[in-house]
C-alpha cells in the first residue's frame, strides 16, 4: 500500500501524481477532504476519498501522533472567480457605497475555500449591515491622498484603526461545520495603529518593510484567543520580500497578473500554521 501513487481533482483538474506519504500529507493538511474525488492504480474509477477504505481515516492517527491536529492552513482558489473578486473589491472601494457589500460577499466566497486541519467545512457568517459604515469610511480614506499629501500621512492611524474593527469582525465570525468558533482579537487597537505607522514609515528603507510586515503578522496571531490552538505566523521576511518583488515585477507584464495573485495570496496562507497552545502552569 505505502508504494501506491495517488491522484486528486481540484479545480477541475488532475492533481498528481503524489507518493502514498505525501498523498496523506495532503489528507492532514485539509487539501484533500472526504469530498474530493481520488484515483490510484487498481480503481475501476474515481471515488471521493471518504469512499476510500482506510483513506480519509487513516490519515488520523498520523495526524494525531505528529502533535494533535497541527499543521498549516492552505487555501483552494479557482483561478478566475478569484480574479473577478479582487476586482469586485476594487469597484466597491473606488464607487465608496458598495464597499461593504463586495468584502462580505468575498470573504463569504473566501472562507469555505481555506482548508484548516481537523476544522471541517470552514465558513463565514458575518453580516453586511455589521459595520458597513466601516468599510464605507475606510473606502473614503482611501481618497485621502487625492486631496494632498498631509491629508493622506493623517489618514494611516484612521486606517489603521478601522483596519483593527475590520480584523476584530472577520475573526469573531468564523465557523466551522455550521458551528461558531469562539475566536477573539484582543489586540489593542493603539498598538495596531503603531504597527501600520512602523510599516509606512519603513517603506522608506525601501526593503526593510518585509521585516516588519513578518513582525505584525506574528504579534496579530499571537492575539488571537479562543481556541485550543495557536495560531503562528512562519513566513520570515526574506521569503516575503523575494515574493513581493517577483510578484510586483511580474505584474508588469499585465498577462501573468491572475496566476501571480493566486501563487502569492495561496504561499501567504500557508505561512500561517496551528500549534497546540503551551498548558498552563499550576
Amino acid at each position: 500500500m505505502s508504494n501506491r501513487i495517488w491522484f486528486h481533482a481540484s479545480e477541475g483538474q488532475q492533481k498528481g501524481p503524489f507518493p502514498e506519504a505525501q498523498f496523506r500529507d495532503l489528507i492532514a493538511r485539509g487539501i484533500v477532504r472526504s469530498d474530493t474525488l481520488v484515483w490510484t492504480e487498481g480503481m475501476a474509477g474515481w471515488q471521493k476519498a471518504g469512499a476510500v477504505p482506510g483513506l480519509v481515516s487513516g490519515a488520523s492517527p498520523a495526524a494525531a501522533s505528529s502533535g494533535g491536529g497541527q499543521g498549516r492552513l492552505s487555501v483552494d482558489l479557482p483561478l478566475w472567480s478569484f480574479l473577478g473578486w479582487c476586482i469586485l473589491l476594487l469597484i466597491g472601494n473606488a464607487l465608496v457605497v458598495p464597499s461593504p457589500w463586495t468584502a462580505t460577499g468575498y470573504y463569504r466566497w473566501l472562507f469555505p475555500r481555506i482548508h484548516v486541519p481537523q476544522r471541517p467545512d470552514i465558513s463565514f457568517t458575518g453580516q453586511v449591515g455589521d459595520i458597513w459604515y466601516v468599510f464605507i469610511a475606510l473606502a473614503l480614506a482611501g481618497y485621502a491622498g487625492l486631496i494632498g499629501d498631509l491629508f493622506q500621512i493623517v489618514s494611516i492611524p484612521i486606517q489603521a484603526f478601522l483596519s483593527w474593527m475590520v480584523m476584530r469582525w472577520v475573526i469573531a465570525n468564523v465557523s466551522s461545520n455550521g458551528q461558531p468558533i469562539p475566536m477573539t482579537f484582543n489586540g489593542s487597537p493603539w498598538v495596531f495603529v503603531g504597527w501600520q505607522v512602523l510599516m509606512f514609515l519603513s517603506m522608506f528603507t525601501i526593503v526593510g518593510w518585509a521585516w516588519v510586515m513578518a513582525a505584525w503578522m506574528r504579534w496579530i496571531c499571537r492575539n488571537i484567543a479562543g481556541t485550543r490552538r495557536e495560531i503562528i505566523f512562519v513566513g520570515t521576511g526574506l521569503q516575503l520580500l523575494w515574493r513581493t518583488l517577483a510578484f510586483a515585477f511580474g505584474c508588469l507584464l499585465i498577462i501573468p497578473i491572475p496566476w501571480l495573485l493566486r501563487w502569492y495570496f495561496a504561499w501567504t496562507m500557508t505561512q500561517f500554521e496551528l500549534v497546540e497552545r503551551p498548558a498552563l502552569q499550576a
